[in-house]
């Protein structure tokens, strides 16, 4: 298993060293992943991209509204069968359970989440504006400390922002 660590270093220049060290430690390019505001040019490093999203928190406020929204209606439904004069199952709640679950997770998950900045990665919006880069490398849970003192011995102007505490990174 995995984890996220964050770092904000100064400019492109460190950050190709420490994508250097990285590499002779044996973490791959596909583990990094390098943010930097709009119009920065990272050259060859590899970029953040699934990261600067938020489909993951779409496809979770989805499944949840999306869920309850289908059991309300199904259960108003099943409550007042006899004013609509229709003959409703228990089942059918389960049924529109269901499908307002997975049309919600389609709906804010790919649709809204895929075009909403990253609420995790608001906390450096500062460091992006002021022309930093933030890392985001996903490392085995037991190189953890051992990458965390590869980068900031080596480079002392790096900004340690720890571990991500929400959700390990799979591979």
């Amino acid at each position: 298993m995995n984890r996220r660590l964050y770092f904000v270093l100064p400019d492109v220049d460190v950050a190709r060293k420490v994508e250097d060290d990285l590499l002779l430690a044996k973490i791959g390019e596909e583990q990094m992943h390098f943010l930097v505001k709009r119009g920065t040019d990272l050259r060859d490093l590899p970029e953040a991209a699934s990261q600067k999203t938020d489909l993951w928190h779409g496809i979770k406020v989805g499944l949840v509204s999306g869920a309850l929204t289908g059991v309300l209606i199904g259960l108003i439904l099943y409550l007042g069968r006899d004013f609509i004069r229709m003959n409703i199952e228990p089942g059918l709640m389960l049924i529109l359970f269901l499908v307002g679950a997975v049309f919600s997770v389609w709906v804010s998950g790919l649709l809204i989440g895929t075009s909403t900045p990253n609420i995790y990665l608001k906390d450096f919006n500062y460091d992006l504006k002021s022309g930093h880069i933030l890392l985001m490398v996903d490392v085995p849970k037991d190189r953890v400390d051992e990458i965390r003192q590869l980068i900031l011995s080596h480079h002392p102007d790096t900004e340690d922002h720890g571990i991500d505490p929400t959700k390990p990174a799979f591979p």
